[in-house]
């Protein structure tokens, strides 16, 4: 079943009147006021909505969240169900410091469709490739980047791959050096990260690393209308983590997930600037109008675009 064309448009009023709510703080030096106003208006909207809905990806566990959690029920109870993943404020350090990138983020799905993930890390890759065997998760950095080398045509000095600037990340980073390949270090938002490698216009050929599991997911949903190619594995590094997930369904720990695994249905993805960077503007305002870009896709029909909207003060 593919979802209606209604609940796009419902979706990326969602999404912009969250991010318009995080406007007043941004610069303010407290990313959870900014976040709570975020999750405020996005939980509002989607009650409003006449769908059955069911978080599956949020702001944590029941007991961990407020609002927004994994196992939330959304919407009138009118309607079809839908699996739901949300982050209602990509980038909240961005937000705090007002500092390009912070989006608000959202992605829906036909029921137990989108895979339900852990909070935990998660190891992944994505590109514009889809080919099997180009690239892989399993492959060394070297490995990969020789493949991706000989595929594109390109010596290792004209590719560029995107990576979390993290500690962690260091010996991938050397490794990257190493080749040559240019460097585009991402020091927050790893959901708009992974998108970088959907156009040529943005100049990233791989997005590699360690990041969130949840936001994993929400960029799957993204990349899947794109047609390209992700991978990802959970990284569960406590006896807890490893019980969670297993009560989750999660029986295989060190599987790796392609791309058709972790969304295996119909979805929509809106991500609404926050502040400016690669994927969309922030909001602006000009006189007296809010106004904003959302990058919008829905799978089914093949729409990738993004959408301007205004909306008054």
């Amino acid at each position: 079943m593919d979802i209606d064309k209604v609940f796009q448009d419902q979706l990326v009023k969602i999404t912009q009147e969250a991010a318009i709510s995080v406007y007043p703080h941004l610069g303010k030096n407290n990313k959870i006021i900014a976040d709570e106003a975020a999750t405020n208006s996005m939980r509002t909207n989607l009650n409003k909505m006449n769908i059955k809905g069911n978080i599956v990806i949020g702001e944590g566990e029941m007991d961990e969240a407020p609002m927004l959690y994994i196992g939330e029920k959304l919407g009138t109870n009118n309607g079809p169900e839908f699996d739901i993943a949300v982050d209602p404020l990509e980038g909240t350090n961005f937000a705090a410091n007002n500092l390009p990138g912070a989006l608000s983020v959202i992605a829906v799905a036909e029921k137990n469709s989108l895979f339900n993930a852990p909070e935990t890390y998660m190891e992944k890759i994505s590109t514009k490739i889809t080919e099997k065997n180009v690239i892989d998760l399993d492959y060394t950095v070297k490995q990969n980047i020789s493949n991706l080398s000989d595929y594109l045509n390109k010596n290792p000095e004209e590719l560029t791959a995107c990576i979390l600037d993290r500690p962690r990340h260091k010996e991938i980073i050397d490794e990257l050096n190493k080749l040559k390949v240019n460097l585009k270090l991402i020091t927050d938002g790893d959901v708009s990260g992974a998108l970088l490698v959907t156009d040529e216009k943005y100049n990233v050929d791989i997005f590699l690393g360690i990041g969130g599991g949840p936001e994993g997911v929400l960029a799957a949903s993204a990349l899947d209308a794109f047609n390209c190619n992700f991978q990802g594995r959970f990284l569960f590094k406590t006896e807890e983590d490893k019980a969670r997930a297993k009560k989750m369904g999660i029986n295989d720990l060190t599987k790796k997930y392609e791309l058709n695994e972790i969304v295996t249905g119909d979805s929509i993805f809106c991500a609404t600037g926050i502040t400016s960077g690669d994927l969309v503007a922030g909001i602006e305002i000009q006189g007296n109008d809010f106004f904003s870009e959302t990058l919008v896709t829905h799978k089914s029909s093949g729409l990738k675009k993004v959408i301007k909207l205004k909306q008054n003060l």
